[in-house]
């Protein structure tokens, strides 16, 4: 070997060598080997591999510098010594070192989450939810088996893991598309009613899966959910030594609550501050819906011609910046914002006079007509202070104590008829109950709200009232039928929804107390 092999392995020093396209196409030839479960490789084996069969003395070059950096270790190759020339003429075997091995997968696994796009998993959802109802019945069992619990807590980590990974690289490459829109008009134009379809698509599986499976937490919890993962954990740390098997259980034990509560936090929403991230996913997918129609119409209207402001406003800087003189900069103010001198204003005699002088043609340009005179008053102060006694002052003390109790006893009855429909969480409309008149009344204003807030084809809407008192969210019940709201002046007949009311002015009073 002619490179020294240093003390202290550098197995990501290729990287950024001078020959570091070579180095990564050597290592990943030894990486696709391992996999072929070949071990030792040859100069020669690599060149036929990359088909670079006149580069061995650069590739064997290339072997030797990585020997040196530790991603390689080189073994003497004696099995096709025919000769004592043979023997003594350098001829090595190479295989991956346990440090090279390292930083291939790592460098394996950057490029996967460089290079991940992300989707929008409705199949996850769906297997999911599978997977919490078995979980849910093994729950309903004395003495579940160890085997089949393990398996479906792996099988429930690993889906709802690429579950949220993919739908957050899924939320970043779509702000990336609504950001670079401009790359390519015609085939973002093109592609986003399909982005948006799907998109859509998820949000309504979202709502619906996310209500069954966040009940169905909900049941596996009140069945002792720590009770399930500490079977799991004792069967995960069942192959440690003895001496370290406690600490082993324990390790797994809080490595599975950590894994349950990301579960939980993830299709749960703790409070109205609180919310879950599958909620804020909802909103921030709707958001980008809205986003991506706002690009696509911005982008119609500078292919059909129609004014930009911002393009007009930096074409007018530039002429700003491009103009010769301050006299041309003015005479372009004047052209592209009209601000001339305001001689509409209040006249007196003296302008009067000096008009009946002048009497400029009425077609005389404002820039060259003769000044207003206006009154030094009207100057200092900016108004005239009109001559006469002043009106009576009228005592309406009793009509303003009148509508104060008016006032005062409405604000009573709409902050009842507030509690009365504040939801303790999502819940069906035909679980309202029967509603008084005043209630039923806040409630159509609450549901016209929501009903015009909604877009065509939403499952679901959030939005809050015109007086920010309430919140309602509202979502699709798919097969829900038709349900009956009983009220004091009737029977309130629809389609079945989740519906969730929140009083912000109560929790708005719960915070400031707190």
């Amino acid at each position: 070997m002619t490179a020294e092999q240093s003390t202290e392995p550098q197995p990501f020093a290729h990287l950024s060598a001078k020959n570091a396209t070579l180095y990564r196409d050597v290592l990943l030839t030894f990486a696709r080997a391992r996999d072929r479960f070949i071990v030792h490789m040859r100069p020669e084996d690599i060149a036929t591999e990359l088909g670079r069969h006149g580069d061995v003395e650069a590739i064997a070059g290339a072997l030797e510098q990585l020997v040196a950096w530790g991603n390689l270790r080189a073994d003497p190759d004696t099995s096709r010594v025919t000769s004592v020339a043979d023997f003594h003429r350098a001829r090595y075997l190479y295989q991956l070192t346990a440090v090279g091995q390292a930083a291939e997968e790592a460098l394996a696994v950057y490029d996967e989450a460089l290079g991940r796009r992300g989707s929008l998993q409705s199949v996850a959802l769906e297997d999911i939810a599978g997977q919490l109802r078995a979980l849910a019945e093994t729950a309903g069992t004395d003495d579940p088996d160890p085997a089949k619990l393990h398996l479906l807590l792996l099988a429930l980590a690993e889906r709802f893991t690429g579950l949220a990974d993919n739908a957050q690289a899924f939320m970043a490459s779509l702000r990336r598309v609504i950001d670079f829109a401009d790359g390519d008009v015609e085939a973002f134009i093109a592609y986003k009613q399909r982005l948006i379809d799907y998109v859509n698509k998820f949000i309504a599986d979202l709502a619906n899966r996310g209500a069954e499976i966040a009940t169905l937490l909900g049941r596996i919890e009140q069945a002792d959910v720590d009770r399930l993962l500490m079977v799991a954990a004792r069967r995960e740390a069942a192959d440690a030594a003895p001496d370290a098997r406690e600490n082993a259980i324990e390790a797994c034990l809080d490595a599975w609550r950590n894994r349950w509560r990301g579960l939980h936090d993830w299709f749960v929403s703790a409070d109205s501050r609180h919310l879950s991230q599958a909620r804020l996913l909802r909103g921030a997918a709707v958001t980008a819906i809205t986003q991506l129609i706002d690009t696509v119409a911005a982008l119609n209207e500078r292919r059909s011609g129609r004014s930009d402001r911002s393009a007009d406003f930096r074409t007018l800087a530039r002429w700003f910046a491009e103009a010769p003189d301050d006299a041309a900069a003015h005479r372009l103010w004047r052209a592209a914002f009209g601000l001339n001198s305001a001689r509409h204003l209040s006249l007196n005699q003296e302008t009067v006079a000096a008009w009946d002088e002048e009497q400029p043609a009425p077609s005389t340009p404002w820039r060259l007509a003769p000044g207003i005179r206006i009154s030094p008053q009207l100057r200092r102060t900016g108004s005239y202070e009109r001559r006469g006694q002043p009106n009576r002052v009228v005592d309406r003390a009793e009509q303003r104590r009148i509508l104060a109790e008016q006032a005062a006893k409405e604000s009573e009855q709409v902050a009842e008829a507030r509690e009365r429909l504040a939801t303790p969480g999502p819940i069906r409309l035909s679980q309202l109950g029967r509603l008084d008149t005043r209630a039923f009344r806040l409630f159509l204003g609450l549901l016209g709200d929501a009903l015009s807030a909604r877009s065509p084809g939403d499952a679901e809407v959030r939005t809050t009232t015109s007086d920010g008192t309430m919140e309602v969210r509202m979502s699709v019940v798919r097969g829900g039928g038709t349900v009956r709201i009983e009220t004091e002046d009737g029977v309130l007949r629809g389609p079945e929804h989740v519906i969730e009311i929140v009083d912000l002015v109560a929790s708005s009073r719960v915070e400031a107390i707190a």
